[in-house]
């Protein structure tokens, strides 16, 4: 019989974008692992809910709106508070350059960036006064390729990494860790609208020669937001099969 072992026990876990993919498989492994865990979308994601059990919550967050995260927040508190962040909901629509408007520059990187900004003022002086917590960006290993048509995609994704380093220096001293996980291509609903040439020729250029599942994007989340990582903060996480290669 394969146990699972409870290394998040009395944690209580928020996870934007919630509703499907990536989120929602990391919704479902922090239950799995004894978390309680507070699921989050753009709209309620009840399906998530249906899988993570009793142990969980689903409530609708517009990640981009400052008083979504303190509605939220005042919900929280009769769990206790959030121990665990992970920010996962993001917006990525190709637009090369001479075709980029301000409109989505600023929604990419309010969804994006802005989003991590607002979960830390709101959820960093509970997290102080318990002396633990966790946050967990979800980035991208975009940022170290070269895909046409998506700087302002990448633009906040390297903000993502840029705010986790800073922000670990402002609360190691509380038992606080900050990183961020770059995942690679990925089987979701973003990656429909693809063909499946090009899907094969990102793959192809990895290590491991296949499509990322979002389940192989759960690990590394766990550990960050373990007692493992103790020692682990500022720090970017490659999840890709081996496809990003830095040097």
């Amino acid at each position: 019989m394969i146990t699972t072992a409870k290394t998040h026990e009395g944690k209580v876990a928020l996870v934007t974008g919630a509703a499907q993919g990536i989120g929602q498989a990391i919704a479902i492994a922090l239950a799995e692992r004894g978390a309680i865990v507070i699921a989050t979308d753009i709209i309620t994601p009840g399906e998530t809910l249906g899988k993570i059990g009793p142990a969980g919550s689903a409530y609708q967050l517009d990640v981009t709106n400052e008083q979504d995260w303190k509605t939220l927040a005042l919900k929280s508190e009769t769990l206790g508070g959030v121990d665990i962040v992970v920010n996962n909901a993001g917006y990525f629509p190709n637009r090369p350059i001479d075709q980029l408007d301000l409109e989505t520059w600023r929604k990419t990187i309010s969804t994006n960036l802005d989003s991590h900004f607002l979960s830390v003022k709101t959820f960093l002086p509970g997290m102080r006064k318990k002396k633990w917590g966790r946050f967990v960006g979800i980035s991208s290993n975009m940022v170290g390729l070269t895909i046409p048509g998506m700087s302002h995609y990448i633009a906040s994704k390297m903000g993502i990494i840029g705010f986790m380093r800073g922000l670990a220096n402002d609360v190691a001293g509380d038992g606080i860790t900050a990183n961020a996980v770059l995942p690679g291509i990925i089987n979701t609903k973003a990656i429909a609208d693809i063909p499946d040439e090009m899907q094969r020729a990102t793959w192809e250029q990895q290590a491991i020669k296949r499509l990322g599942e979002p389940q192989d994007v759960t690990g590394a989340v766990l550990f960050l937001t373990s007692n493992d990582a103790s020692f682990m903060t500022g720090q970017a996480l490659v999840v890709d099969g081996g496809q990003y290669r830095i040097g």
